[in-house]
């Protein structure tokens, strides 16, 4: 996974193939127009990143691999904030993400996260990933495991997780991923753990292999 997406087209292919593998395939209505994206251009006074553009016209009105939990913005609620043009936002508006404006010219600049804390004078904003393109690829994967659905739960995070799951190359900071039979499993900050299964009978599977899990938990 890591070898996919030190580049664009990598990345664009991983949520490509991860899409039509564990949903439904893109289509050509899955995304932004040119016009919708030049429109946020004249807006702002600024040109959006090619990566940028490049994911909102491939996967940016796909809800299930944008806006499961946190938000993609659309291009008409893009905006700038001390220094970084924002392009999401935290289910709850505790926290944003961005690209930096001086990074604009860069083709697959990176990216920025900041917190929403109560002394406004402490907010920073803090590097996230080395490119865009990577962000997004993460982004795409997590929500689409985070989706309300009958092959999604959420699990304690161990650090012993169970035998027959193979790790993952890191993708996105704050990520790890591991798989298994028709079996996703996605642990973010080593906080929580959400697994998803293409058919009930690998979830059964996964529950039989996680002590004191169960489908009726």
């Amino acid at each position: 996974m890591a070898e996919s997406v030190r580049s664009r087209a990598g990345a664009w292919a991983l949520v490509k193939g991860f899409a039509a593998y564990w949903g439904e395939p893109l289509g050509p209505g899955d995304g932004f127009t040119d016009a919708e994206l030049d429109a946020a251009e004249r807006r702002l006074g600024l040109r959006l990143p090619v990566a940028l553009r490049e994911a909102y016209r491939l996967f940016g009105r796909r809800a299930d691999l944008t806006s499961n939990q946190d938000v993609l913005l659309t291009p008409d609620e893009l905006h700038v904030e001390d220094g970084a043009l924002v392009f999401r936002a935290e289910n709850q508006g505790c926290a944003h993400w961005g690209v930096p404006l001086d990074g604009l010219d860069r083709e697959d600049p990176p990216t920025v996260f900041r917190l929403d804390l109560a002394d406004k004078a402490q907010e920073r904003w803090e590097p996230w990933d080395e490119r865009f393109s990577a962000t997004a690829a993460a982004m795409a994967l997590m929500e689409k495991l985070l989706e309300d659905h009958e092959l999604t739960d959420f699990l304690d995070w161990d650090e012993e997780l169970p035998d027959g799951l193979g790790e993952l190359p890191a993708l996105g900071r704050h990520f790890r991923w591991y798989q298994g039979p028709e079996v996703l499993v996605g642990v973010a900050e080593e906080a929580w753990v959400v697994v998803r299964a293409r058919t009930p009978q690998a979830l059964d599977a996964f529950y039989g292999v996680v002590p004191g899990e169960s489908p009726d938990e």
